[in-house]
């Protein structure tokens, strides 16, 4: 074969790997159908979509394993949901889960030749979703162990002085209130105590604090939150026998989404805030009025400062590989002029930002908590948007079971 002809191979054939990696669908692309099924209400569907996906050995199987979990929540399907962020887990946790050839592509060609393990935020809330789906399920013992999961989690990375990391804070609250449920005082109120600490923000700690102080017999802490919370209206059903707690757990929305920026610096990905449409949640309970949530935990905003904090981390990542490109050219260069000049264009057209997410993660975590007399009573949930007016998403749950000094945990979504 002549010298010409060689080249021409070479060249026509890093013109074509170029425009197929080029033409290759992001993520965003591939799962958009599922979200907007999903939004739709079509969850089967949207999980028929997935499943393939997640099911395929690759290095984009953690993502596609997490979306998959969530629409097979929503369709109902919480133990094969629980399977799939098991599997997730362990993937992400696996050291040898790892590639040298897809870590020397993502240097050469772009981000996504990486094998995905998650955002650091997600990997966090693998198992605070794990928590979610058995309280559905009625399995608070088994959320505890997810919750347990996700403190040993941050715990490692602050052992590794990553101190500004995003605070576990959606960890300890969730914990306190299955203790609380469980009727492990002690417990709930050192949770309760270690979220407020983290977070005093939250508007429900408050109240939180006072209670389970009591609870727990902590006279001396019951007299302090007392007294730093004089707005807290201690009510006398928080302590009868006769009463326990209904609490729902509202996810509301969409996370962020990632996109790429023009003109961004080495093609790194940014994160954006969704809209939704609705943003509260009303319950009416029978017989005994309606309530409308509070938010406990922004998951949009801890995923984008999460990202922001990892981003010099990143950059230095995407100028690694700049270099790398400009260095692989120039030895190609030096061989032959014109397929150095094709291997430039090739590798650097190539490049783009990794769009890779959990990106069917809820904005934000609400809640709603009402002390009722043990019995039982129907629930209606209702969408609201920002003006308190109804959006048309509902949802109704029959013959809810109060008991005594226990929590009854409902858990609801909305898409729209």
């Amino acid at each position: 074969m002549s010298d010409f002809l060689k080249r021409s191979v070479v060249v026509a054939g890093l013109l074509l790997f170029s425009s197929i990696e080029i033409s290759c669908a992001t993520y965003q692309g591939k799962v958009g159908q599922s979200r907007n099924l999903m939004a739709m209400g079509q969850f089967h569907e949207a999980a028929n979509l997935l499943e393939p996906l997640a099911n395929e050995k690759n290095g984009d199987q953690v993502v596609y394993l997490l979306d998959y979990a969530v629409a097979l929540q929503l369709s109902g399907k919480i133990n094969e949901s629980n399977k799939m962020l098991q599997e997730a887990d362990r993937l992400v946790e696996r050291q040898e889960y790892h590639s040298i050839s897809r870590e020397a592509g993502s240097l050469v060609l772009n981000q996504e030749m990486v094998q995905y393990k998650g955002d650091s935020f997600e990997k966090f809330f693998i198992n605070a979703y794990g928590a979610l789906n058995y309280l559905e399920l009625g399995q608070p013992d088994e959320a505890l162990v997810e919750t347990r999961r996700m403190n040993d989690k941050y715990n490692k990375l602050n052992s590794e002085e990553r101190k500004d990391f995003e605070k576990n804070v959606f960890g300890k609250y969730l914990s306190a209130l299955i203790w609380e449920g469980t009727k492990n005082w002690d417990d709930a109120y050192i949770a309760y105590e270690e979220a407020y600490k983290l977070d005093p923000t939250i508007s429900t700690l408050p109240a939180d604090l006072v209670r389970s102080a009591r609870r727990a017999r902590r006279e001396d802490s019951y007299r302090k939150w007392k007294k730093e919370f004089p707005q807290v209206k201690e009510s006398k059903n928080w302590y009868d026998k006769e009463f326990g707690f209904l609490v729902i757990l509202y996810e509301q929305g969409w996370g962020p989404r990632k996109y790429q920026p023009s003109g961004g610096s080495y093609n790194l990905a940014q994160l954006q805030p969704v809209f939704s449409q609705t943003q509260l949640l009303r319950a009416t309970v029978s017989g005994e009025g309606t309530f409308q949530s509070v938010p406990i935990y922004d998951v949009s905003t801890a995923a984008i400062e999460t990202l922001k904090h990892d981003y010099n981390w990143l950059s230095a990542k995407r100028i690694g590989a700049y270099a790398t490109k400009e260095i692989l050219a120039d030895q190609v260069r030096q061989k032959d002029e014109l397929l150095g000049a094709i291997a430039w264009v090739a590798m650097h057209a190539s490049e783009r930002a990794d769009l890779r997410q959990w990106s069917t993660l809820p904005q934000t975590i609400q809640i709603v908590r009402v002390p009722l007399k043990v019995g039982l009573y129907d629930v209606k949930l209702e969408g609201l948007n920002g003006s308190a007016s109804v959006t048309g998403e509902l949802k109704e749950f029959q013959k809810i079971q109060i008991k005594s000094e226990k929590i009854t945990f409902l858990r609801w979504r909305t898409l729209k």
